[in-house]
Protein backbone atom coordinates (compact mmCIF):
# COMPACT_ATOMS: atom_id res chain seq x y z
CA UNK A 1 0.00 0.00 0.00
CA UNK A 2 1.14 3.51 -0.70
CA UNK A 3 0.71 5.46 2.53
CA UNK A 4 -0.71 8.96 2.16
CA UNK A 5 1.64 11.47 3.79
CA UNK A 6 0.58 15.05 4.48
CA UNK A 7 2.89 17.79 5.77
CA UNK A 8 0.27 19.27 8.09
CA UNK A 9 -3.41 19.35 8.99
CA UNK A 10 -4.09 22.16 6.50
CA UNK A 11 -2.84 19.94 3.66
CA UNK A 12 -4.75 16.95 5.09
CA UNK A 13 -8.03 18.95 5.05
CA UNK A 14 -7.88 19.03 1.24
CA UNK A 15 -8.34 15.24 1.25
CA UNK A 16 -11.78 15.43 2.89
CA UNK A 17 -14.30 13.27 1.00
CA UNK A 18 -11.59 11.14 -0.61
CA UNK A 19 -10.95 7.41 -0.44
CA UNK A 20 -7.94 5.98 1.35
CA UNK A 21 -5.62 3.53 -0.37
CA UNK A 22 -6.67 -0.09 0.17
CA UNK A 23 -4.90 -1.46 3.21
CA UNK A 24 -2.48 -4.33 3.38
CA UNK A 25 -3.88 -7.68 4.51
CA UNK A 26 -3.54 -8.55 8.21
CA UNK A 27 -3.82 -12.22 9.19
CA UNK A 28 -5.91 -12.76 12.33
CA UNK A 29 -4.15 -15.56 14.21
CA UNK A 30 -5.33 -17.61 17.17
CA UNK A 31 -2.61 -15.93 19.22
CA UNK A 32 -4.12 -12.50 18.43
CA UNK A 33 -7.60 -13.75 19.35
CA UNK A 34 -6.32 -15.22 22.63
CA UNK A 35 -4.50 -11.98 23.49
CA UNK A 36 -7.69 -10.00 22.80
CA UNK A 37 -9.63 -12.39 25.05
CA UNK A 38 -7.06 -11.84 27.81
CA UNK A 39 -7.21 -8.06 27.42
CA UNK A 40 -11.02 -7.90 27.43
CA UNK A 41 -11.79 -10.87 29.71
CA UNK A 42 -14.09 -12.26 27.02
CA UNK A 43 -13.32 -15.98 27.11
CA UNK A 44 -16.34 -17.30 25.20
CA UNK A 45 -15.45 -20.72 23.77
CA UNK A 46 -16.22 -19.72 20.17
CA UNK A 47 -13.11 -17.51 20.34
CA UNK A 48 -10.58 -19.47 22.36
CA UNK A 49 -11.46 -23.18 22.49
CA UNK A 50 -10.12 -24.55 19.21
CA UNK A 51 -11.31 -28.13 19.73
CA UNK A 52 -14.81 -27.16 20.85
CA UNK A 53 -15.10 -24.73 17.92
CA UNK A 54 -14.07 -27.48 15.49
CA UNK A 55 -16.79 -29.72 16.94
CA UNK A 56 -19.70 -27.34 17.63
CA UNK A 57 -19.21 -24.12 15.68
CA UNK A 58 -20.94 -23.73 12.31
CA UNK A 59 -17.59 -22.28 11.12
CA UNK A 60 -15.64 -25.37 12.32
CA UNK A 61 -12.97 -23.06 13.75
CA UNK A 62 -12.68 -20.23 16.29
CA UNK A 63 -13.82 -16.74 15.28
CA UNK A 64 -12.38 -13.40 16.36
CA UNK A 65 -14.29 -11.12 18.69
CA UNK A 66 -16.32 -8.55 16.75
CA UNK A 67 -14.72 -5.75 18.72
CA UNK A 68 -11.30 -6.99 17.66
CA UNK A 69 -12.12 -5.78 14.13
CA UNK A 70 -12.96 -2.34 15.51
CA UNK A 71 -9.77 -2.32 17.57
CA UNK A 72 -7.70 -2.90 14.44
CA UNK A 73 -9.04 0.30 12.85
CA UNK A 74 -6.46 2.51 14.61
CA UNK A 75 -3.61 0.44 13.21
CA UNK A 76 -5.19 0.21 9.76
CA UNK A 77 -5.77 3.97 9.58
CA UNK A 78 -2.25 4.63 10.86
CA UNK A 79 -0.90 2.42 8.08
CA UNK A 80 -2.97 4.35 5.50
CA UNK A 81 -2.17 7.95 6.37
CA UNK A 82 0.35 10.12 8.18
CA UNK A 83 0.15 13.82 8.98
CA UNK A 84 3.77 14.74 9.73
CA UNK A 85 3.01 17.77 11.92
CA UNK A 86 0.65 15.88 14.24
CA UNK A 87 1.95 15.54 17.80
CA UNK A 88 -0.91 13.40 19.10
CA UNK A 89 -3.87 11.43 17.83
CA UNK A 90 -6.59 9.78 19.89
CA UNK A 91 -9.74 7.78 19.34
CA UNK A 92 -12.88 9.87 19.90
CA UNK A 93 -15.59 7.27 19.36
CA UNK A 94 -17.88 5.46 16.98
CA UNK A 95 -21.12 6.69 15.47
CA UNK A 96 -22.14 3.41 13.84
CA UNK A 97 -20.75 -0.13 13.99
CA UNK A 98 -21.94 -3.39 12.48
CA UNK A 99 -20.34 -6.85 12.21
CA UNK A 100 -21.92 -8.36 9.04
CA UNK A 101 -19.69 -11.46 8.89
CA UNK A 102 -17.59 -13.37 11.45
CA UNK A 103 -13.81 -13.47 11.14
CA UNK A 104 -12.66 -17.09 11.18
CA UNK A 105 -9.19 -17.68 12.61
CA UNK A 106 -6.42 -17.17 10.01
CA UNK A 107 -8.65 -14.92 7.88
CA UNK A 108 -7.00 -11.91 6.27
CA UNK A 109 -8.47 -8.45 6.87
CA UNK A 110 -7.85 -5.07 5.25
CA UNK A 111 -9.27 -1.57 5.41
CA UNK A 112 -11.30 -0.04 2.62
CA UNK A 113 -12.04 3.46 3.87
CA UNK A 114 -12.59 7.13 3.21
CA UNK A 115 -12.54 10.45 5.00
CA UNK A 116 -16.12 11.63 5.43
CA UNK A 117 -15.54 14.83 7.35
CA UNK A 118 -12.75 16.91 8.90
CA UNK A 119 -13.83 19.50 11.49
CA UNK A 120 -11.87 22.00 13.57
CA UNK A 121 -11.43 20.80 17.14
CA UNK A 122 -10.03 23.29 19.64
CA UNK A 123 -7.14 25.55 18.70
CA UNK A 124 -4.73 22.98 17.28
CA UNK A 125 -6.81 19.98 16.37
CA UNK A 126 -9.26 18.37 14.01
CA UNK A 127 -12.00 15.79 14.46
CA UNK A 128 -12.05 13.28 11.61
CA UNK A 129 -14.99 11.06 10.72
CA UNK A 130 -13.79 8.00 8.82
CA UNK A 131 -15.99 5.59 6.85
CA UNK A 132 -14.39 2.20 7.45
CA UNK A 133 -15.11 -1.18 5.92
CA UNK A 134 -12.96 -4.06 7.15
CA UNK A 135 -12.89 -6.56 4.30
CA UNK A 136 -12.25 -10.28 4.66
CA UNK A 137 -10.21 -11.83 1.86
CA UNK A 138 -12.42 -14.08 -0.26
CA UNK A 139 -15.68 -13.17 1.53
CA UNK A 140 -18.38 -10.95 0.04
CA UNK A 141 -19.60 -9.51 3.35
CA UNK A 142 -17.25 -7.38 5.46
CA UNK A 143 -16.10 -8.19 8.98
CA UNK A 144 -16.97 -4.70 10.18
CA UNK A 145 -18.53 -1.52 8.89
CA UNK A 146 -17.98 1.51 11.11
CA UNK A 147 -18.15 5.26 11.21
CA UNK A 148 -15.07 5.90 13.32
CA UNK A 149 -14.16 9.28 14.81
CA UNK A 150 -10.67 10.35 15.88
CA UNK A 151 -8.84 13.51 16.89
CA UNK A 152 -5.47 14.85 15.71
CA UNK A 153 -3.54 17.70 17.28
CA UNK A 154 -0.58 19.71 15.96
Amino acid sequence: MNKLVFANIEEFRDYEGQSLPLGDWITVTQEMINAFAEATHDFQWIHIDVEKAKQYSPFKAPIAHGFMSVSLLSKMLGDAIEVSSVKMGVNYGLNKVRFPHPVVVNSKLRLNGSIEKIETYGETGVKITWNCTVEIEGVDKPACVAEFVSLMFE
